[in-house]
């Protein structure tokens, strides 16, 4: 794996923020724009752990430009295309910062971004993971996905409530629980992650934009659509088994209808959950063994 700016890198201080940037035939522009906008951060004191994932198209003349001007700037190269997960992965290992700020190679992230979300950290010790809104650049829309810890712990049974590329975690965190990116739920990785958290720790997102997402037809959700869907379902799977407590709530949040089937009036074999949207059959009370969806209203 080739390294730009290595030696700076061991004779810095060690930052408080690492910011976790992979790259993969990146629109040359974006790119610029992207690390721009971590150039930029009001907030100083990190390190920009870029790694290229694609040797044979690489962007090493762009980020070498910048990593001369700037000694922040640590650029990797992949010898071979790893995937997402392990560069991820990578990236994690590499870092020396408290904190991990999570970034995508064509998004934006506005000057205030890093400071907001790393005073939140500061003064919230019980919160692992911080988000916040952003805002669609292609279409405009902004995204306002919810703050406190239990609707998003509630929303995590369905869907991903907290914006990946917007997020800063607690690297100590990761290390203690021995928690990495899962290759085999990629491009749900993200998803994965914030399920393996949620017992330990506690989750945020800063009620502001503070991050531009640029959903062009391009992005991972857009190609990789279906993938990504079949991998969400086996997420959800099993974070609900193994959340019993907060699939409970998400059941009753919804006006779930539950009906208990008993094995000689004593034993629950079967629990039949019904929402507006979904059936689903549980094996005693929590097991999902199979699930029947109607129509969809759910938005996160």
């Amino acid at each position: 794996m080739t390294t730009v700016n290595d030696t700076a890198q061991k004779t810095l201080a060690t930052p408080k923020v690492s910011v976790l940037f992979p790259i993969y035939r990146t629109n040359e522009q974006y790119l610029k724009e992207a690390i721009e906008s971590i150039l930029s951060q009001t907030f100083t004191d990190f390190e920009l752990l870029i790694i290229d994932d694609c040797p044979n198209d690489d962007r090493e003349a762009i980020v070498k430009a910048y990593a001369a001007k700037d000694t922040r700037v640590i650029y990797h190269k992949n010898e071979h295309n790893e995937g997402i997960s392990p560069t991820r992965n990578k990236l994690i290992d590499l870092a020396r910062g408290e904190y991990l700020a999570v970034f995508d190679h064509d998004d934006i992230s506005l000057p205030e971004r890093f400071a907001k979300e790393v005073d939140f950290l500061d003064t919230h010790s019980d919160v692992g993971v911080v988000s916040c809104w952003f805002k669609c650049l292609v279409s405009g829309d902004i995204v306002k996905n919810p703050s406190d810890d239990a609707t998003i712990k509630m929303v995590l049974m369905r869907g991903c409530p907290l914006h990946h590329p917007a997020s800063m975690i607690r690297k100590s965190l990761l290390t203690q629980y021995h928690i990495r990116y899962e290759e085999q739920f990629s491009p749900a990785e993200d998803y994965a992650l914030w399920c393996r958290l949620l017992p330990h720790t506690n989750f945020y997102n800063i009620p502001e934009v503070l991050f531009h997402y640029r959903d062009h037809e391009g992005n991972t959700s857009h190609l990789q659509a279906q993938k990504m869907e079949q991998a969400t379902e086996k997420i959800r799977f099993w974070v609900k088994a193994e959340n019993p407590y907060w699939y409970e709530q998400y059941l009753t949040k919804h006006h779930a209808i539950r009906t208990k089937i008993n094995l000689f009036g004593l034993l629950t074999l079967m629990t039949i959950y019904k929402t507006p949207t979904e059936t689903t059959y549980c094996l005693f009370t929590r097991w999902p063994l199979l699930k029947l969806k109607r129509n969809s209203y759910w938005t996160n």
